[in-house]
């Protein structure tokens, strides 16, 4: 499976699942168990690659305004729900956090950015095709946020580093 294969299955579960973040998880369950286990493997490699990739303090630091607060379990799913978003604004978000501001035009914090269930997607179809689990994908994890952390606590530094967002959920 390739980058845009990927995306494809990301964005059409997504699309058929209206928004919801459960619903997107069945449907790209559904879509994956309909594949081969080694297209299931390479599926689950390229979400683990960009979950890894949005492991930033700049994310971060998005995630936290936008939710009105993010800990490490809250920013692991927004991670989940940023890929699911589609690769357009989850690109946009690696280069310029601040732009999901207008990138995600419809947010609303108590139900959008959180969207762990497609972090397990294609464990659970994986499982399915093969009544095992998903071996290690053997990628390395990153050892901690790339970047510089943010003040998150300083809410005139986080309206200077974030200001779209800022004022928008801030």
């Amino acid at each position: 499976m390739d980058e845009t294969e990927f995306w494809e299955i990301v964005d059409s579960t997504r699309d058929a699942a209206d928004g919801d973040p459960e619903e997107h998880a069945d449907l790209m369950v559904e879509r994956l168990a309909g594949l081969d286990p080694e297209a299931v493997l390479d599926f689950a490699r390229h979400f683990e690659t960009r979950f890894n990739r949005a492991f930033t303090w700049e994310l971060w630091g998005a995630a936290d305004i936008m939710l009105g607060g993010a800990d490490e379990d809250a920013f692991d799913f927004f991670r989940c729900w940023l890929i699911g978003e589609g690769r357009h604004v989850f690109e946009g978000a690696l280069h310029a956090p601040d732009d999901l501001a207008f990138l995600v035009p419809e947010f609303d914090p108590e139900a959008d950015g959180d969207a762990e269930d497609l972090g397990y997607a294609a464990d659970e179809a994986y499982e399915q095709l093969t009544g095992v689990r998903l071996p290690d994908l053997e990628l390395p994890a990153p050892d901690g946020p790339e970047g510089d952390r943010p003040e998150f606590d300083d809410e005139q530094a986080m309206a200077a580093r974030f200001p779209q967002l800022w004022a928008r959920f801030g």
